[in-house]
């Protein structure tokens, strides 16, 4: 079984659309093995990030990620990590289909709702980032 890492971004909460977006991932059969509820430090931002420190977008993002909570959900199933990205679609809302989260409730391309692990690799490190031993079942 493959786990990813989810983050419902500081406006999907402000919105209340966690319970929406974690509704799409159990109806399409992805169990979550790890949720809460957390404000992100800038120092675990930063680590979240570091594969963009440099980039043109990157202090905006952690500002904009350390600015509320958020929700951290770990998922599991087969094929999650591709799964979950299609379920979130483009992360430019403006070349997300309908019907996917970002497509259906995004108009910004920092701000679009949720964030997920783009590999195998990057899951793993991202969820040792933000959950501890023993916070994942």
């Amino acid at each position: 079984m493959e786990k990813t890492l989810v983050l419902i971004k500081p406006n999907g909460v402000q919105r209340g659309l966690v319970g929406q977006v974690l509704h799409r991932y159990e109806r399409k059969g992805l169990k979550m093995t790890g949720l809460k509820l957390l404000h992100l430090s800038a120092e675990k931002a930063a680590q979240l990030y570091a594969p963009h420190q440099g980039k043109p977008f990157y202090q905006s993002l952690v500002d904009f990620m350390t600015s509320d909570p958020l929700v951290a959900v770990c998922l599991e199933g087969q094929n999650t990590i591709e799964i979950v990205r299609l379920i979130n679609g483009a992360t430019d809302p403006a070349e997300s289909q309908p019907g996917t989260i970002r497509g259906d409730f995004s108009n910004h391309l920092t701000e679009n709702v949720v964030h997920a692990s783009d590999s195998v690799e990057n899951a793993t490190r991202e969820l040792q980032i933000l959950f501890d031993p023993g916070e994942i079942l």
